[in-house]
């Protein structure tokens, strides 16, 4: 009998539904079979929990003191059950004992996650030795010794190449670094690390090398043996870290890596703030606080090229933001306030621009430029009540050209000249009715000061057997003589208007009829000061 249309679609959809019911079971299946197991409830020991369980898997863990090394499976969470033993800030501790070893306590593996357990004694932690590098900031430790991607570093816990979670854990008193991400992830997944704190390790709090590009955040770094966060021939994210009282930097950059580096706070820490060095090596510094460092806030060496902006770096010993030995940095709209040395200072062939700056009251100068170095400082203010060097320092045979900028007190100068200068539509203000010289040249450099503005310095442009060419400035009370040139030869001089208090105030001054004075005025008005 041949079938109706109703029981042909009943048929013929039967396939398609057992089909389609399979799958939603088997989709079902996977998260209903993933099952939690308790350590030490189900398992004496974590590694046999580990063992038996399976990606999705949960493994908690109460708080007690482990004395196992540990290697995670994939898909795998690892979590610490807080509380307990009377004490509810207490959790699993991993404790080695310090005995020395080759595999590090925790093994991370690909999509796992721990979280909130204590790791402590994987190697040897040694307080004497720890004592002596703080008290020599580190300077006699080896290059390698103890960093992430040194042979024979065994980690407190690493994850080699592996997308994983690592949180909340408290990482001290190891023989090497604290917690070591190394490698390229090849699945693309994120490595994270968040909310732990590394102190007292003999390497660095956390190390990032080779390749790897993980997001470390809101981590606790601490009196760690080198930096508190390391990156080396790595990239990534390190954002919202306090990094503090480390034998060496709060965040250290080198060998050709590119991270960014934002909102840290990096504080006292026995060497900068955060350091940078090494060829291609070059990160994004930027929004970070960096303070009472025994050297510069952020500081930049051997042929580096940082991008430096936005960033408060004040009451460091040295430098806020210094650069030396072949860097080339862009350092934009930083607060440089109050340090033992320069706001910013540019030492050794060093090639920077500067915009947008600001620094203040900076015990010897605002901006340094040195020793063969060449700087474009645009738009930044440079400030300091008293002292005696002066705001900006171009010396060593550095040249640097400084537009559009306000400089405001200084000491025997606001700008003092070493080397070549072009300095263009800035804006001198002296802040004693003492005040030097706005503009001081010194014997065998160059000056170009054209369109500046000056008020209430001695004298605005001092110079000795230089070349200068000064033209269309306005420099309102200065003393009895607004430009002296000794021993200047084919100087120019034009276009300049003077304002003095001085009713005997003359305009130039000099000692050769080769000079070219033209055009030049001055007015006897009331000081307003």
């Amino acid at each position: 009998m041949p079938m109706s249309s109703e029981s042909r679609f009943r048929v013929s959809t039967l396939p398609v539904v057992s089909v389609v019911v399979v799958f939603l079971g088997l989709a079902l299946a996977g998260p209903l079979c993933a099952e939690t197991r308790r350590v030490p409830q189900d398992f004496p020991n974590i590694q046999a929990a580990i063992d038996a369980s399976s990606a999705g898997d949960t493994i908690l863990v109460s708080p007690a003191e482990y004395r196992e090394p540990l290697r995670l499976t994939p898909g795998l969470t690892l979590r610490a059950v807080p509380g307990g033993r009377g004490d509810e800030d207490a959790r699993p501790v991993i404790d080695l004992g310090g005995a020395p070893g080759t595999a590090p306590g925790i093994e991370m593996a690909e999509g796992c996650v721990l979280d909130g357990f204590e790791i402590t004694g994987v190697g040897a932690y040694d307080e004497e030795t720890w004592k002596r590098h703080h008290e020599t900031q580190g300077e006699e430790l080896g290059d390698d010794e103890g960093s992430v991607q040194a042979e024979g570093t065994v980690p407190a816990i690493r994850a080699a190449g592996v997308a994983c979670t690592i949180t909340n854990c408290v990482v001290h008193h190891n023989g090497d670094v604290g917690i070591a991400l190394q490698g390229k992830v090849e699945s693309g997944d994120l490595v994270r690390v968040a909310g732990n704190r590394c102190f007292r390790n003999m390497g660095g709090g956390i190390g990032i090398a080779l390749q790897a590009s993980p997001l470390v955040s809101g981590n606790e770094c601490y009196e760690n043996l080198r930096a508190g966060i390391g990156c080396r021939a790595a990239a990534g994210i390190i954002e919202d870290n306090f990094c503090h009282s480390n034998v060496r930097a709060g965040i250290g950059c080198r060998e050709g890596a590119t991270p960014i580096i934002r909102a840290n706070r990096c504080v006292k820490n026995r060497r900068a703030g955060i350091g940078i060095r090494m060829p291609q090596t070059r990160p994004v510094v930027i929004d970070n606080e960096c303070a009472e460092n025994a050297m510069a806030g952020i500081g930049s060496r051997d042929e580096a090229a940082p991008i430096i902006q936005g960033n408060h770096c004040h009451h460091n010993q040295l430098a806020g933001i210094g650069s030396s030995n072949g860097t080339r940095p862009l350092i934009v709209k930083n607060r440089c306030i109050e340090n033992g040395a320069a706001g910013i200072g540019l030492d050794g062939n060093v090639s920077a621009i500067l915009l947008d700056n600001e620094c203040v009251d900076n015990s010897l100068v605002a901006i340094g430029v040195t020793n063969q170095s060449q700087a474009r400082i645009e738009r930044c203010r440079c400030e300091r009540t008293g002292n005696m060097p002066p705001l900006i320092a171009i010396r060593g045979g550095s040249r640097a050209s400084i537009v559009e900028s306000e400089i405001s007190g200084g000491g025997v100068a606001g700008v003092l000249v070493e080397g070549e200068a072009t300095i263009q539509q800035c804006r001198f203000l002296a802040r004693n009715e003492n005040q030097g010289t706005a503009i001081w040249v010194w014997a065998g450099s160059e000056l170009v000061a054209v369109d500046n503005e000056t008020n209430g310095y001695r004298s605005a442009v001092k110079a000795t057997e230089s070349a200068v060419e000064i033209a269309e400035n306005r420099f309102r009370e200065f003393g009895s003589c607004a430009v002296e040139l000794k021993a200047c030869v084919d100087a120019v001089v034009r276009d300049n208007i003077g304002v003095s208090a001085d009713e005997a105030g003359v305009f130039l001054k000099t000692d050769r009829d080769d000079t070219q004075d033209v055009n030049n005025s001055v007015a006897v008005e009331a000081s307003d000061r």
